[in-house]
């Protein structure tokens, strides 16, 4: 793992994020990194300027989601065929699972960021891939691109911190005798994860009006309409056709449909975790006025890590969730650029003294959060809340 440490220098004015309907403000002060941000904003700029090259996606980008999405319909109509064995239908099960987490991570995600298209009207329909899947575009657009990148790592605002009430993703959380084994549940935890979306996640977050922050949002009724049906047509082709068409028994239908969604969610949980629940990437903590250390640059780098960034496969796989420090400056560029763009992030970062978190391959970043669970899961954990 490699880091510096930011010389700290004396408070000064405040800047916060204008959200509507935020109930409690977080504010970061203007200062700090407001050289450094704006040093890597341009000089990242440069870099695609210099070269010619438009940060929305290219022929790469576009034939990875060829792959992605024609793997996607190739599996699933492979297995209402018929036509294979069941254990050749349950292999496939899997890699359905494999390119739900795929599409996830390398089409969804980059259009609901509106990283992906120039035109705003073409990332809101390719972002509807993530619906296609089971998830919801708006509600992602909400809990990810406005929640946890504004509010990254930051205890009762950045709900990618709330997994479930038996895992501790926080020293600021309260600690109860469950997490002493989250270490192990965790991943059992992540394995659910898309099941919990398809199910549950999607409509609790419509029906709450507090989202992370957000204190008595209101919800858009299209949107609302939006969910219902395009939830309504996920089960259609993957609960109702399958049953219809195959001829197998429902126990082990269900079997299959676990196996979609326990290998996707295993996938997704995982690679998430990765980025922001590790050794040494922080998870600081306001004044009673929700006033904040840094500024939100350095926040950003003092909260994220990258890990495998030499791993050809991850890179094109995770759609570059492996290199979230250049995702949350730039969550506007599209990820096929990032491997490019990190360099000069990482240079600019030593020269000005702020941290850049990365772990070499994925092994030692899983086993780090495993660690991080660990530690989280005991008594004397540092920093932990008593719970009430």
């Amino acid at each position: 793992m490699t880091t510096e440490t930011l010389e700290k220098k004396p408070k000064v004015k405040y800047t916060q994020f204008k959200q509507k309907n935020v109930a409690t403000k977080v504010r970061f002060p203007n200062r700090d990194g407001r050289d450094f941000h704006k040093a890597v904003t341009k000089r990242v700029n440069s870099y695609f300027k210099d070269n010619g090259i438009a940060t929305h996606a290219n022929w790469r980008m576009y034939l990875k989601t060829a792959i992605l999405l024609g793997s996607y319909f190739g599996f699933y109509f492979a297995i209402i065929s018929g036509e294979f064995s069941i254990w050749a239908m349950w292999l496939m099960a899997v890699g359905l699972g494999v390119a739900t987490a795929g599409i996830g991570f390398s089409v969804a995600h980059d259009a609901i960021h509106g990283a992906y298209f120039k035109n705003k009207n073409l990332n809101y329909l390719l972002g509807l891939s993530m619906n296609l899947i089971g998830g919801n575009r708006y509600v992602w657009s909400i809990t990810h691109n406005v929640v946890h990148h504004t509010y990254t790592n930051i205890h009762d605002h950045d709900e990618d911190l709330e997994v479930a009430s038996f895992i501790r993703l926080s020293p600021h959380a309260p600690r109860r005798p469950i997490h002493r084994f989250q270490h192990i549940l965790a991943f059992f935890a992540y394995g659910l994860a898309s099941i919990f979306w398809v199910f549950l996640k999607d409509y609790k977050k419509l029906a709450q009006k507090n989202i992370g922050p957000y204190d008595g949002k209101k919800h858009p009724r299209k949107e609302i309409a939006m969910l219902i049906v395009t939830k309504l047509a996920y089960y259609a082709y993957m609960i109702v056709v399958p049953l219809l068409v195959l001829d197998i028994a429902w126990w082990q239908y269900i079997i299959g449909f676990l196996t979609v969604h326990l290998t996707a969610g295993i996938i997704l949980g995982v690679v998430f975790q990765m980025a922001h629940t590790v050794e040494n990437v922080d998870q600081p903590l306001g004044d009673e006025e929700g006033r904040m250390e840094d500024s939100w640059a350095v926040h950003q780098m003092k909260t994220t890590g990258n890990f495998a960034m030499k791993n050809r496969f991850i890179n094109w796989y995770v759609g570059g969730l492996n290199f979230q420090v250049e995702h949350h400056l730039f969550p506007n560029i599209c990820s096929i650029h990032y491997t490019a763009i990190s360099p000069i992030v990482k240079e600019t970062a030593e020269e000005y003294g702020v941290p850049y978190h990365y772990y070499e391959t994925f092994g030692e970043a899983i086993a780090s959060h495993y660690r991080q669970l660990k530690k989280w899961g005991k008594p004397e954990s540092v920093g932990e809340a008593k719970l009430a």
